[in-house]
């Protein structure tokens, strides 16, 4: 099914820049600002999406996602929806520190996440507890949405990939295969026959409609 069809659509979207990004310090659930530039990110891509015109807008409480929601809400005059389910993976002791301060002060632990390994970074979540508080804030958020409607799920790189993964029915072995979401950046998922698929990743233009074979 095309990303113009007739199932339901999930968008889910990262919020806008902070300072912590560009520091690239872990944020996990610590409640950092959209910087200037975040907003002015967030204003951007607000205005592609209005002209999806999404029936529902659902996003982390947490202030970044919360306020780059907020852009996309004062252009459709939809509300915004708060799920402390759609929160960051919490990551602990890491959370505030730099990849090579993370690194020195917990190799093994850096290490093993560097390979790909179940790790509870900073003693905090497993990705699959992300995903499973996650999902469920989606799901009951789908079953408000009439059909062929378009849901907006603003949330944090690390949630989005896990419940894309999860969605999409990837072992959670190969969620590390989806790349990383930039910030005010935004995935696709639509509804088919076989379940939800993947229409587009990490995009920042509105989606376009597939046209051949693989319809």
């Amino acid at each position: 099914m095309s990303a113009s069809g007739g199932g339901r659509r999930i968008l889910l979207w990262r919020h806008g820049q902070t300072t912590w990004n560009v520091e690239r310090r872990f944020q996990g659930q610590t409640d950092i600002p959209l910087t200037d530039e975040g907003i002015a990110q967030a204003q951007r891509a607000a205005r592609l999406l209005a002209a999806l015109k999404p029936h529902a807008i659902l996003a982390s409480d947490l202030t970044r996602a919360a306020n780059t929601a907020g852009e996309l809400a004062h252009l459709t005059g939809l509300s915004v929806e708060l799920d402390a389910g759609l929160r960051e993976t919490y990551a602990g002791h890491w959370q505030g520190l730099t990849n090579r301060e993370i690194e020195e002060r917990f190799p093994e632990q850096f290490a093993a996440w560097r390979r790909g390994e179940p790790v509870r970074r900073g003693d905090g979540e497993l990705e699959v507890e992300v995903a499973d508080r996650a999902v469920p804030a989606i799901e009951r958020a789908l079953e408000k949405l009439p059909d062929g409607g378009t849901l907006v799920v603003v949330s944090h790189g690390g949630a989005i990939r896990c419940a894309i993964g999860r969605l999409i029915g990837l072992d959670e072995s190969a969620w590390g295969v989806l790349g990383a979401l930039s910030n005010c950046c935004w995935s696709v998922l639509g509804q088919g026959a076989r379940g939800w698929r993947l229409l587009e990743h990490n995009a920042g233009t509105l989606p376009e409609p597939v046209l051949g074979d693989e319809v």
